[in-house]
């Protein structure tokens, strides 16, 4: 069975930066659109960014210019780096694979004022 396993949340300052990867382990290729969410306590899960199989990408308005996210389809690896990050971008962020409604498991990322 295919798993989205994230990793690289952790705890920053304001201004920081962290890299957040999402593989797919076993042999599936990982070639459609994928994308990343975001989710505070009590909060609806919302997009922060996508990236299509050619490479098209978009993103939440709250995070554009500051969020890239990028793939390496030979490692079955999705990307998000966050530069410039703020106190409000704390959330548990998730990887998700709309083709086949595959969600990680999530990381925590923090971001101290």
């Amino acid at each position: 069975q295919v798993q989205l396993v994230e990793s690289g949340g952790g705890l920053v300052q304001a201004g920081g930066s962290l890299r957040l990867s999402c593989a797919a382990s076993g042999s599936t290729v990982l070639i459609n659109t994928m994308t990343w969410h975001r989710q505070a306590p009590g909060k609806q899960r919302e997009l922060v960014a996508g990236i299509t199989s050619g490479g098209f990408t978009n993103y939440a308005d709250s995070v554009k210019g500051r969020f890239t996210i990028y793939r390496d389809n030979a490692k079955k690896t999705v990307y998000l780096q966050m530069n410039n990050l703020k106190p409000e971008d704390t959330d548990v962020y998730y990887c998700y694979w709309p083709a086949r409604d595959y969600w990680g498991q999530g990381t925590q990322v923090t971001v101290s004022s």
